[in-house]
């Protein structure tokens, strides 16, 4: 009769060797885990006097890919991007080329200026400049103290 021994603290089972790393190696797989923490690009969100600026991190876009719309005060930024099955008689063992439809949506401030909105995408970030009106800017001024 043989003995086994059993750990708890052991990642294999001595009764089942390689059963857990196959499920470790699919869940813990960078094809799911980049999938699941990706799934909405980063946004940097900063203001100034003048204006407010909306950066979207979108690499690997174009442009035309991007729709950036408002209705009444909420900005929707959004992507739907077709991706064609084309095999060109490869075989793979693994393909991970594909694009996921997004969108973000922000609630605009009432100071900000939705008729002259500008938007550029350089490098795989999206800018937004979203100027503010005349009287929401603030004014500064030396009060003179008597």
């Amino acid at each position: 009769m043989t003995l086994v021994k059993f750990n708890p603290e052991k990642k294999n089972s001595s009764l089942l060797p390689g059963f857990n790393d196959i499920f470790e190696s699919v869940l813990g797989d960078t094809f799911f885990t980049d999938r699941r923490l990706s799934s909405v690009p980063a946004v940097n969100i900063s203001e100034t006097n003048e204006e407010y600026h909306i950066e979207l991190a979108a690499p690997g876009l174009k442009k035309d890919d991007f729709k950036v719309s408002i209705e009444k005060d909420m900005l929707t930024i959004s992507t739907a991007q077709h991706t064609e099955n084309n095999n060109d008689g490869k075989t793979y063992n693994r393909r991970e080329y594909s694009y996921a439809a997004f969108t973000r949506a922000f609630t605009l401030p009432d100071s900000a200026d939705v008729e002259r909105i500008q938007a550029a995408y350089t490098d795989g970030i999206l800018h937004l400049n979203i100027p503010k009106k005349e009287e929401a800017k603030a004014v500064s001024r030396q009060i003179e103290i008597q």
